[in-house]
């Protein structure tokens, strides 16, 4: 059975995985989108799992939940008050320039174009990227992406407005940038948090998949 996701770690309070890309973490609202990460878990590890942040649908990468109330309260502590250590990998259209940099623009849901967002300075919530490239070829730059926020479509948003589209991102990028992988080229590769019981830090860490 394939699904949808890899158990990293797993002990009495929290459960680590790596989620697949094309798969939502919660249910959505039709039927039709209540296949999720939370809900395969529940049925295939414990009920009582609980989902403590989320990604994209069609983003990979490193996920944690919790098995118990205290634990969901507390690593949710964690990521509202930035504690949390949290980096993802992309592969942007075009080559990304300087070496690292900062994008800082407000972001809302855009009611118009759903489920997509957009830059707003009036009426948008305040989001921070920090960006670090890794590499660059003549088609795109591979970089690591920081979000000091954890706005919806955050670093899809960002680097859509800095010019440089997240390949096969099939809501922001069009034409030679969407064509250029089968896939959101978007992983969440590092995850560090305290744990909610041991109060011992955990470091994840996952392989980049393109």
């Amino acid at each position: 059975m394939h699904t949808g996701f890899d158990i990293v770690y797993q002990d009495h309070a929290v459960l680590v995985i790596n989620k697949h890309h094309g798969l939502l973490s919660v249910p959505g609202r039709l039927p039709e989108n209540f296949d999720s990460v939370a809900l395969r878990l529940q049925q295939l590890v414990n009920p009582d799992l609980r989902i403590v942040h989320r990604l994209d649908c069609d983003t990979s990468g490193l996920m944690v939940l919790a098995f118990d109330a205290d634990s969901h309260r507390e690593l949710s502590r964690q990521f509202h008050d930035r504690e949390v250590n949290k980096r993802y990998q992309a592969l942007v259209f075009g080559q990304l320039w300087p070496d690292q940099g900062r994008v800082e623009l407000p972001l809302r849901y855009d009611a118009e174009r759903k489920p997509r967002h957009c830059v707003d300075h009036l009426a948008g919530k305040p989001a921070l990227t920090l960006w670090q490239v890794r590499e660059r070829t003549a088609e795109h730059t591979r970089v690591d992406l920081t979000p000091w926020t954890g706005r919806s479509h955050q670093l899809r948003v960002h680097m859509l407005a800095l010019g440089h589209p997240i390949i096969g991102d099939m809501l922001y990028a069009e034409n030679e940038a969407l064509a250029a992988a089968p896939r959101l080229c978007l992983h969440a590769c590092t995850l560090g948090f305290t744990h909610p019981s041991s109060k011992e830090h955990l470091e994840f860490q996952s392989p980049i998949p393109f």
